[in-house]
């Protein structure tokens, strides 16, 4: 039976929201449902016995080993299979950033190899839910605290995780701290003895004896929803579980993972300092599972020949991905001891492909040992499908259909969008991604995206495996992008000139990618092009070779000069996708502003149209709200003036246009605050700063209703 939030607990203007934010294409939202994200780090789509290992077993190749994950299969056969999902960019960092940003690597500040680079201080997962009334809390591997004055401790980093919304934090702050799995003794750190801990601000490393930090998180993940169960059960919870195995130093955990799980098995809190958790007993890095201890391979394809043990550093890895599976095993174990199962979304994924990186003396790490990129080729760092293509599965009993397999596209952005559409929320205007709920759900319509986005920087080599494509081994990497358009995938290398071709691959039916389409699919190939000038800003930080193209405009026929306006009303806690929401009036006006508006507070307005652009060149925009306002030309966010005390300040953003028609949409949200405000204006080629001239925009025949995006 789903649990429903106090409304003490929400914030005040959001109770009118709720009843106007549900998408129109979604079925009511049940009760709000607690949320479990459970991101692991760099395991392979390869990796999950029931993506693709258990078909290496049933097959028995001797020379082709296999390794297993029972919970996740178990997990998967409860819920969905999302065969098709993409992280946002294949490595730590920038994934993790777009992904509590809810924003593309065009939008997300975190880019390239930025680690430790402070998140953006704007909307997250975290500060989207607990306006919702959830509780918050983030457990394990964070890297996105940004550097602090003198001492680096919570009170100095300016992005520490309580600072982004989770009203609770236990875990890693810093990057390099989440390579070592064993904090208090870090066998294999060199430099620094050992790796901090932080308890909201309170460094608790001298506690954790024997502490690996699988365990370590689990067993405070798991006491933290216990009692909050017993504590404030009305109140529904979102948690960030990021656990930094099997990533970095293939450290093995002290002993068997304890038998039973959930609420009186498994691994446990116990709180005595020196003996933490009830696995901090033992040797450190010994215990390898029996699965694996004496696993044996044909290591020279020779049948005639005596079988080799695996590498001793193929059964870590493999020890690692198991004790993850067991983790997840006695999460799930503990939402239904505690009666929450129903209540509660679970959400399992990877930051990236799988990595090469053991941090051992002489045992280097192959990802070809198990094939943990699938029948994908690429890994982690690389835009293959093997690098961005990473293991999701979703769990909702009585609300996510059982034993579902779906291979619609979807990436790891557009979390955001789907959990404030679990909580009952409207999204932010600047969210990228659509929300998943329906498909999720089977419950109403599931938007389609017109495309998926990956941009990362590197500049190593994709390795030069065997069962990788010869067009793909020692690839140089540099500068890359990745864009999926319904079925294909087209992917740029080491690009050094802005108008160089997207490689195109028809990824379902070729997903190696190996036979390259692009001289069959001219028009495709062109569009991929304009897309990746239109989704996304340039970042300074992050330099691209086409930073300074010209953003193309659209090939479309206005029917006459002006915009298009929708009104909404609600309570909005900030400026919502209002695309998604009923518009209560709409007609056309001359140019954007707030004559339209039906009432004073609580109210939004969306306008939309295409800006007449008559001459290459850079614009800069200029936009002042009195309470939040955000501006999209194509799908780039080029002002976002919706974040803390954004309103009243005139906000700025600049991009490049090819002259002709660019759509735009303008949101605008009001709260009583001040006198109602909407100014924009512009300043480029030949023209002064000024109110944007009405003759600049056109729109078509006005809609009931907005279009998605």
């Amino acid at each position: 039976m789903m649990k429903r939030a106090k409304t003490s607990q929400l914030f005040p203007l959001i109770c009118v929201a709720l009843a106007s934010a549900a998408p129109l294409d979604s079925a009511p939202p049940p009760a709000q449902p607690n949320i479990i994200f459970i991101l692991t780090d760099d395991l392979g789509w390869g990796d999950l016995g029931v993506l693709f290992q258990n078909s290496r077993q049933a097959a028995n190749v001797r020379s082709r080993p296999w390794e297993l994950t029972p919970n996740l299969d178990r997990f998967a056969a409860e819920g969905v299979q999302l065969r098709d999902h993409y992280c946002a960019a294949p490595v730590c960092a920038p994934s993790r950033a777009s992904i509590l940003l809810g924003l593309s690597q065009g939008h997300a500040n975190v880019r390239d190899n930025q680690f430790d680079k402070a998140l953006e201080n704007s909307h997250t997962l975290a500060t989207v839910l607990r306006q919702a009334g959830y509780a918050t809390v983030a457990v394990g591997k964070w890297g996105l605290q940004g550097v602090g004055p003198g001492e680096n401790s919570p009170a100095t980093w300016p992005a520490f995780p309580t600072k982004r919304g989770f009203d609770d934090f236990f875990g890693y702050a810093r990057h390099m701290d989440g390579h070592e799995h064993y904090p208090k003794e870090a066998p294999y750190s060199a430099g620094r003895k050992s790796r901090q801990v932080w308890n909201g601000s309170a460094d608790v490393t001298p506690e954790l004896d024997k502490c690996y930090t699988a365990d370590l998180w689990t067993a405070w993940a798991k006491r933290w929803i216990t009692n909050h169960e017993r504590t404030n059960s009305t109140q529904p919870f979102f948690m960030y579980l990021a656990y930094d195995t099997p990533h970095a130093v293939q450290e093995l955990p002290t002993q068997a993972y304890p038998a039973g799980g959930g609420l009186h098995g498994g691994v446990q809190w116990l709180g005595t300092p020196g003996h933490m958790i009830n696995t901090a007993s033992g040797a450190v890095d010994s215990w390898i599972h029996p699965d694996y201890r004496h696993a044996t391979y044909d290591d020279d394809h020779d049948p005639a020949t005596a079988e080799v043990p695996w590498p001793d550093v193929d059964k870590r890895y493999a020890t690692a991905v198991r004790r993850v599976d067991d983790a997840v095993g006695d999460i799930v174990k503990l939402l239904r001891d505690l009666k929450i199962d129903e209540d509660t979304l679970v959400v399992f994924s990877s930051d990236n492909g799988p990595s090469i990186e053991s941090y051992l003396p002489h045992e280097p790490l192959r990802a070809d040992f198990f094939d943990s990129f699938g029948p994908f080729d690429g890994i982690k760092r690389d835009c293959w499908e093997g690098g961005v293509r990473v293991p999701t599965l979703a769990r909702w009993p009585g609300h996510i259909p059982a034993g579902r397999v779906d291979t619609r596209p979807s990436i790891s952005y557009d979390w955001l969008r789907t959990f404030a559409d679990a909580a009952g929320v409207p999204v932010p205007a600047r969210a990228d991604g659509v929300s998943l709920l329906p498909e999720l759900t089977r419950q109403g319509v599931q938007r389609d995206r017109p495309y998926i986005y990956v941009e990362y920087f590197e500049p190593g080599k994709t390795p030069d495996y065997q069962d990788f494509a010869p067009s793909h081994r020692g690839r140089k990497r540099g500068q890359m992008q990745a864009i999926r358009m319904g079925d294909y995938v087209g992917v740029r290398y080491d690009i050094t000139l802005p108008a160089e071709p997207f490689e195109i691959y028809h990824v379902i039916a070729d997903p190696q990618e190996t036979n390259n389409l692009a001289s069959e699919m001219p028009a495709l190939e062109r569009r991929m092009q304009a897309t990746a000038l239109q989704a996304r800003r340039p970042n300074a930080n992050a330099p691209r070779p086409y930073d300074d193209e010209l953003v193309p405009a659209v090939q479309a026929t206005p029917v006459a000069n002006g915009v298009v306006w929708n009104a909404y009303e609600g309570a909005y806690p900030w400026v919502p996708d209002l695309t998604l929401l009923k518009s209560v009036a709409h007609g056309t006006a001359a140019r954007p502003d707030l004559s339209h508006r039906t009432r004073d507070g609580d109210i939004g307005l969306l306008f939309t149209g295409y800006l007449n652009i008559t001459q290459d060149g850079d614009y800069t925009f200029f936009l002042t709200a009195d309470t939040g306002a955000v501006l999209r030309i194509h799908d780039a966010t080029v002002i976002d003036a919706d974040y803390g005390d954004a309103g009243d300040q005139e906000v700025n953003g600049s991009i490049r246009l090819q002259a002709g028609l660019h759509p735009f949409r303008l949101y605008y949200a009001r709260r009583i605050k001040d006198t109602p405000l909407l100014k924009l204006s512009w300043s480029g080629p030949g023209i002064a700063k000024e109110e944007i001239p009405a003759a600049v925009f056109r729109h078509g025949i006005a809609p009931r209703r907005p279009p998605g995006r």
